[in-house]
């Protein structure tokens, strides 16, 4: 039977389907459809189809749809979702995995859900009959209160896939926020923070619960894509919080709000969501409060002497203290507290390096890139995209940019588009031409506008790229790679013309020939671009 191989992301959606619509005897006869070999004469048409014949009690036709799973269909009179279809998808899945585990996994899941709907419909019934006893949010009950109200609302919410997660945001928002709507500053601001905080400790605790799931990539990928909403929604909400009004006339409620997101932040779980963040915010817009920055410090400090903390405990904690340090404008002390951290990421710090952006603080910034330098090095793609726009950001208002281009080099190649970009605007065309060189790129693989920037500055540094590049086709030795070949040796020979050394391309291409006399199908090529006779 032949096994098509269809695309992992179309895989984890089939299976998504195969869990929420399928029921659990029509997988079992399917996984048996499948183990006999009768699916036969798989084939994928127009890219999203999957058409294949199933040998049931007679021949039945199965078309799966994988843009729209739900439209797919087969030929038996057992309607949507037989057994034919589910014979056809456990054969899809085979390339990745062993089907037989599948079908333990999906009945495993279904089994859960089923589970949950049931609670859940349990739950619902039972709140009905004891609504009175979960008021509704109002201003003068305290953020745990909200809390469990909020807990209650959501109470047995299934969450199984990505979408269903942003879904989860999305309600929550739709119902908790219009409770807040008619209340007065600054409370309306505290109630919506602490809505985003309800959505954030809930995908943390579904993050936790699956991480063993067999779709637990798929799951954190939802969780990370929602943790990301919420912390830009915070980033936004935070410096609108009136905080003198929060700790005069409601310091109950702020000075509670700000012990259940130390107890989120200081943790040291493992999240996809970044509360350290949250605290530093949160805390950095009270300065005008000495005497509450200095209870927390003094907790912070009571904290970390405990002799048997565990490394991420302890790294969220010195993460914390070095902040009010960060404060109070003592950025050198701060790093000497986070130089102890068993494990630095790049991404805890860009909170400091906005800030120093938004008040041009150019000197400060640069001296936290300075020292982060050792951990971008290793950070993701995105973080390193984020650290060199600050650097570029710092340079443009340097004197001296020798110690950027040093950076750049250094974390080459994964800083070359920034590199490349730099070294463009500065027009340092040399430079430009040098890095294209090291880094072995084609001139086919350039800006037209860049090269023709270039050829206008100066044509002589445009012949080292072409001739590399030249080279480097020939080297393939295919067709394809010969033709373009002569693509550029037309753009070589425009070059030698401008710089008036028409002799000396008559010498390269001669000796072009002769070194490759072998190469029948690069002979052709070149008489056909009428290079040689």
């Amino acid at each position: 039977m032949l096994k098509l191989q269809i695309p992992k992301n179309r895989i984890n959606e089939l299976i998504g389907h195969l869990r929420d619509t399928f029921d659990p005897a029509r997988l079992e006869r399917g996984w048996a459809y499948y183990h006999k070999g009768q699916v036969a004469e798989l084939e994928l048409k127009q890219g999203v189809e999957v058409h294949a014949l199933v040998r049931g009690t007679k021949r039945y036709e199965v078309i799966l749809d994988l843009d729209h799973l739900g439209k797919s269909e087969c030929s038996c009179p057992d309607g949507d979702n037989c057994k034919h279809m589910a014979a056809v998808a456990f054969a899809l899945y085979a390339p990745f995995g062993r089907p037989e585990l599948l079908l333990q996994q999906l009945k495993q899941a279904i089994a859960v859900r089923s589970r949950q709907q049931a609670k859940q419909t349990a739950v619902s019934k039972a709140a009905e009959k004891r609504q009175d006893r979960f008021e509704s949010p109002a201003p003068d009950h305290m953020p745990a209160q909200w809390q469990k109200f909020f807990d209650q609302q959501f109470y047995g919410f299934s969450l199984n896939q990505q979408q269903s997660i942003e879904l989860f945001y999305s309600a929550v928002k739709e119902k908790l926020l219009p409770y807040g709507e008619g209340w007065e500053q600054p409370l309306r601001g505290l109630y919506s923070l602490h809505v985003l905080f309800f959505v954030m400790r809930k995908i943390e605790q579904f993050y936790q619960e699956t991480k063993t799931s067999y779709l637990s990539y798929y799951i954190e990928t939802g969780c990370r894509t929602v943790a990301r909403q919420c912390l830009e929604e915070l980033l936004r909400l935070v410096p609108r919080l009136d905080v003198a009004l929060l700790a005069e006339k409601a310091s109950a409620p702020w000075k509670e709000t700000l012990g259940l997101l130390a107890e989120a932040a200081l943790s040291g779980k493992e999240s996809p969501l970044s509360w350290s963040t949250v605290y530093r915010s949160v805390w950095w817009r009270m300065t005008s409060y000495p005497a509450w920055m200095a209870e927390e410090r003094a907790r912070l400090r009571l904290m970390l002497e405990s002799p048997d903390l565990m490394p991420r405990r302890r790294d969220a904690l010195l993460l914390a203290e070095a902040h009010f340090d960060v404060i109070e404008g003592d950025d050198d002390a701060a790093r000497q507290k986070l130089e102890a951290l068993s494990k630095r990421e790049a991404r805890d710090y860009f909170l400091y390096l906005h800030r120093c952006y938004e008040e041009e603080a150019w000197g400060r910034m640069l001296a936290w890139l300075r020292w982060l330098l050792p951990v971008v090095q290793r950070a993701q793609q995105e973080e390193l995209r984020q650290f060199c726009q600050y650097w570029m950001e710092a340079v443009q208002r340097q004197t001296d940019d020798g110690e950027w281009v040093s950076v750049m080099i250094a974390l080459l190649p994964r800083t070359y588009h920034f590199y490349t970009a730099y070294l463009m605007k500065a027009e340092r065309y040399k430079a430009w031409i040098d890095l294209q060189l090291s880094n072995r790129v084609s001139p086919l693989d350039l800006y037209s506008l860049d090269l023709q920037t270039v050829e206008k500055h100066d044509p002589s540094l445009m012949l080292p790229l072409f001739h590399q590049a030249v080279e480097r086709c020939i080297a393939e030795k295919n067709r394809t790679a010969y033709k373009n070949a002569v693509r550029l040796l037309k753009k070589l020979h425009t070059l030698y013309k401008k710089l008036n050394r028409s002799n000396d391309w008559e010498d390269f291409i001669y000796r072009l020939a002769m070194k490759y006399s072998r190469l029948r199908a690069l002979q052709e090529e070149l008489r056909k671009g009428k290079w040689i006779p």
